[in-house]
């Protein structure tokens, strides 16, 4: 499974259920990313959405423990068992965390790889990703040339789970 979120310099990722910053061409890498693959989420990360509707040209599936959460359009699943199980029928390589925050804590140790947008700034927020930069068993193996838009100053970087 591989985690893709855009972070602040705190490792933040949003602030009441909204996305810290919109950055054009961060949005065009997720969605060239991830169309065609599997993306798992919370059920905010859901309801976030234009018209809480799943994301096209995907497989969407929620993971939330409320047991009457039927939304059309995607697959939920209501423990990490279930969605361990479910997740055996895709290719690992096509699995794509994409938030939010308790599902990025909850999941992150599954992960092999994270594809981070790193922007040069700090937002107010009350949402974060895992800091992988603390973290002994992640190391960033690439990083783009500097990024701008507007005054906003981002790197596409990757990090990989250590062997």
């Amino acid at each position: 499974m591989i985690a893709i979120a855009a972070v602040d310099e705190k490792w933040a990722i949003g602030l009441k259920g909204d996305l810290l910053v919109r950055i054009p061409a961060d949005q065009k890498y997720f969605r060239e990313t991830t169309t065609g693959k599997v993306v798992v989420m919370g059920r905010k990360t859901l309801e976030s959405f234009p018209g809480s509707k799943p994301l096209p040209n995907r497989t969407n599936i929620v993971l939330t423990a409320n047991p009457s959460y039927k939304p059309e359009g995607v697959t939920v699943v209501h423990s990490i068992d279930e969605l361990e199980g479910l997740l055996k029928n895709y290719n690992e390589d096509d699995i794509y965390l994409i938030g939010g925050a308790k599902v990025y804590q909850s999941l992150i140790d599954r992960c092999d790889k994270a594809l981070i947008t790193k922007i040069d700034k700090v937002y107010e927020a009350d949402a974060y990703f895992p800091d992988l930069d603390s973290k002994d068993e992640w190391e960033k193996s690439a990083e783009s040339e500097e990024q701008t838009y507007f005054d906003l100053i981002y790197y596409f970087c990757e990090y990989v789970k250590k062997k």
